[in-house]
Order: structure tokens, then sequence, then C-alpha cells
């Protein structure tokens, strides 16, 4: 990609499905199928948003005249695994009944996970529609409806393929069945904002401290983690957080909720990185210093011929092949975990830390302890 290529904004699933019932309830008003939905977003601005397909349905045991309107989910330069789905609202209207005055009634159906754990914004029981995205589909609906002097609007959030991307997603582990989340703070995704990845680490710390955990374990991916579960089996699977490259915010955040000790699982590339005292660790942006690494070799007592080298390594992984027989390895991977213990505690002073480091193999190469 090109420096100078301009990225390009997606829009999230809350904005998907306020666009769709708001075309849905214009469709049943004035029997005009909209194009392009003008989608009120969470922050105040405003986003035309593509209408894939209209198709007329019965709605509820009543049969009641409803419409499904589908948008295309389309995370711009940044897709996640919702991207290219399909997010549907099933809309129907009764504006005859006094009674009800101007209301919009949305729930999940099909596809939408549903909480069954607490700590969650949304409460156990109820439809995984987080709440700004909810309210941006009432705003959505109230806009086309703010002329009747009564109209009760109900609108059923579907995701056809949910539940299978659901399995690509942290759903399940927060113990939201059935299928995917509705979400949005902004109603934009913007490309490498990091905003869903914090929001997911922030979402599964806050379930884990609802069930009453007091420490939880960061993993930098899917390997980490699976190395050390099994490892230590007895660990509870809600204690269990992909953090990724957010050293400092999975620090901070879990001080904030209370917890009294993190453990970080990884591979020797991340250990260096958080030795460095990095605050986020993607190689795209922040690469290893080898100078330093270079220099803690030497301070470890590594053989001085292999400590210079590592100032000319092309990867982490290469400088700990290399000194894979040195005597002094297991001085290098202490020295380094006490820097990354001293600069996880500089982010988060409450918390204890310890660090379980893996090889590729899954062979614990040093565990440091709380």
């Amino acid at each position: 990609m090109s420096a100078e290529k301009t990225l390009r904004n997606g829009y999230t699933t809350g904005t998907c499905a306020a666009a769709a019932a708001k075309a849905g309830v214009h469709y049943l008003l004035s029997g005009q199928k909209l194009p392009i939905a003008d989608t009120p977003l969470p922050d105040g601005n405003r986003l035309g948003v593509p209408i894939h397909a209209l198709e007329s349905v019965q709605f509820g045991e009543a049969g009641a005249e409803g419409v499904r309107v589908t948008v295309i989910k389309d995370g711009g330069d940044d897709p996640d695994v919702t991207h290219g789905c399909e997010i549907q609202a099933v809309v129907s209207l009764d504006c005859d009944n006094d009674a009800y005055g101007p209301c919009v009634c949305v729930h999940g159906g099909r596809g939408v996970g549903r909480v069954t754990l607490p700590g969650l914004p949304v409460a156990v029981g109820r439809a995984a529609i987080n709440p700004a995205p909810r309210q941006q589909i009432e705003m959505a609906v109230r806009e086309e409806v703010e002329d009747l002097e009564s109209c009760r609007v109900i609108v059923r959030v579907e995701v056809p393929q949910g539940e299978r991307i659901a399995q690509k997603t942290m759903n399940p582990r927060l113990g939201i069945v059935g299928g995917i989340s509705i979400l949005g703070t902004h109603g934009i995704v913007r490309p490498y904002s990091h905003d869903s990845w914090k929001a997911s680490i922030a979402e599964a710390l806050d379930v884990a401290r609802a069930q009453g955990l007091e420490r939880v374990v960061f993993t930098t991916g899917r390997r980490s983690e699976r190395f050390y579960a099994e490892r230590y089996p007895d660990t509870p699977e809600l204690a269990m957080v992909q953090a990724a490259d957010f050293f400092a915010f999975s620090m901070r955040a879990a001080a904030e909720r209370g917890f009294a000790e993190v453990r970080w699982a990884m591979f020797f590339g991340k250990l260096v990185k958080h030795a460095q005292g990095l605050e986020y660790t993607h190689a795209k942006t922040h690469p290893v210093d080898f100078a330093m690494l270079s220099d803690s070799c030497a301070q470890a007592g590594i053989a001085p011929e292999l400590a210079r080298q590592a100032a000319g390594a092309n990867t982490a992984r290469q400088v700990l092949e290399s000194v894979a027989h040195d005597p002094a390895r297991a001085d290098l991977l202490s020295l380094l975990v006490e820097r990354a213990v001293h600069a996880a505690r500089s982010f988060a002073p409450t918390l204890s830390v310890g660090y379980a480091v893996f090889d590729f193999d899954a062979s614990l190469l040093l565990e440091r302890v709380p």
C-alpha cells in the first residue's frame, strides 16, 4: 500500500441495521424503495448506506405485513469477519392503534447473539445489540415516523450467517450465544483505529470480573493462548483474554477493573518488545530494538560475538536461535522478563505481573510467577 493512498472508512453492523430499518419503514409508509438510506450516526453525523435488497414478508404470528431489508456490511480498508455479510432488518408497522403512541421496539432475530453472562453492556437474556447501535436504530426509524401522531414500529435485526461468523469472534467465550453482536459506538469503521480490538479486550475483562475472577491471562494470539491452556488446563476460559499488541491498554484496563494479577503468555519477539516498554507492539509500527537486544545479550553474559551479531539480526527469533546453546540464554530470558514486568507495572502499578514465554513448539522457555 502506498503512503499516499487514503484508507477507506467502512461502517459498523449497527449502522447497517439502522440503515436497513430506516429503508424498511420508508417503504412501508411510502411504497418507495430507497437505493441509499441517509442514516444518522451516533456522533451526530450522517452516512449514505446502499440498500442491497428489499422484499415483502409476513411478520409475526398474526401475519402482519412487513418488509425485510438487506444491507451488505462494508468494513472499508480494515475489514473484520463481518465484512461482506448480510445485515437485515425485518420491519412492521402498526399506525392505527392510538394506545401505542409513537414507539420503536428493537429485537434480535436469527444470527444475532443472546447474552447469557453478566458484565456486558446488555442485560442477560437480551439480544446482543449494544446501547449505541440500539439508539441509532431507534433514531433512524423515528426520523421516518416523526410526523405521525401514533405509530408502533417493530424492528427485528437478523444476520443470516451470524451464527457461523460468531464462531470466529470472542462471542462464544463471552457467553453470547447464537450469533454476532450488533456493535458500533461511532457508526464508522476507521481503518486501523484499534477501537474494536480495545472494546473486545474491555468486554472480556468486564465479563471475567463479573464472574468474580481476580486474575486474567493476557495472550498475544490464538497460538500462545492454546499453548498456555494446554500447559495450565485448570485456567478458566473466561480468564483468557486475547490482548494482541495492546500492552499498555490491557494493563490499564485490568487495573481499572480491580484485578489483582495478570499473566502474559507470548513468544520471544513480543517479550523483547515488552522489555522495550512499548505501549503497542505491532511489527508494522513498532519494530524490535536490536541495539537494546544486543546490549541485553551482553549484560546477561551471552558470548561477545553472539551479542554483537544480535545488533544486526533481522528478527528476534533469529537472535533466540543463535543463543540456543549459550549457557547464558536462561539469564537473557530472565533479564528480558524482569524488564517486561517493570514496563507492565509502569502502566498499572497496582497489579502483580507474571509471564509465560513459549517457543514455537509449545515448550516453555521461561515462566515468571507473580
